[in-house]
């Protein structure tokens, strides 16, 4: 098998350019779930949780043999989970507590087969710098509305803002797909190889990739 039917359950426009780069076919649908945290829940067991429940809610719209695709992505300043601001001054607060430091970027991917009743998980965490951008940056960035759709209120490719002076890891991952840990999650389904995909990200982005190699080889990094 080299050509899974995709199903994406996400209506994300990122997502779906990431996904494009893969070469494959897809259809989109949409997951309706409760993202709310539990009490004292964890950002990594977080963002698995809502992938799987994605996964589960989405699987009858996969066809025979086909494969749903879920991911969830969230921002996390130590064990706090920062989802999408509730409005504006929200995601004011947010960029002034990351301004000039580190977070984490966690997205759990769910491949599932509901025909075979099979599925892999992975999960990319990527550490993040954020820039020492002014207030007068900020409110600007505000005032276009970005944020307020965007976990931590940013979005790493948003050209004008560019919040991010530097990141570890993977950078489709802190867009919310991390594409060389889907590429080995269709691997281990059995779907063949497409070995162009580090190549088409890192050039799409811009950017030399670190861990590539590693997790196309299996190693549990990013």
């Amino acid at each position: 098998m080299d050509t899974p039917l995709l199903v994406l359950a996400s209506n994300s426009p990122r997502r779906r350019q990431l996904l494009s780069w893969l070469g494959l076919s897809f259809s989109t649908t949409s997951a309706d779930i409760d993202e709310t945290p539990a009490v004292g829940e964890k950002p990594v067991d977080y963002v698995l949780r809502l992938a799987e429940e994605k996964s589960r809610v989405c699987a009858r719209f996969a066809p025979f043999g086909g494969v749903v695709l879920a991911a969830d992505t969230t921002v996390a300043d130590g064990d706090q989970i920062i989802g999408k601001p509730l409005d504006l001054e929200d995601a004011r607060n947010v960029l002034v507590k990351l301004r000039n430091r580190t977070h984490m970027v966690h997205t759990a991917i769910v491949l599932t087969m509901p025909s075979r009743g099979i599925s892999v998980t992975e999960l990319c965490s990527t550490p993040v710098k954020m820039r020492a951008y002014t207030q007068e940056e900020i409110a600007a960035y505000i005032a276009t509305g970005d944020p307020l759709d965007k976990a931590g209120a940013y979005a790493i490719q948003n050209e004008d803002f560019h919040p991010v002076s530097k990141i570890s890891g993977c950078y489709a991952s802190v867009m919310g797909l991390p594409l060389c840990h889907l590429e080995r999650s269709l691997r281990k389904l059995g779907f063949g190889s497409r070995n162009a995909v580090p190549f088409r990200c890192q050039r799409e982005l811009a950017y030399t990739c670190p861990i590539y190699r590693q997790v196309l080889s299996g190693e549990n990094v990013g």
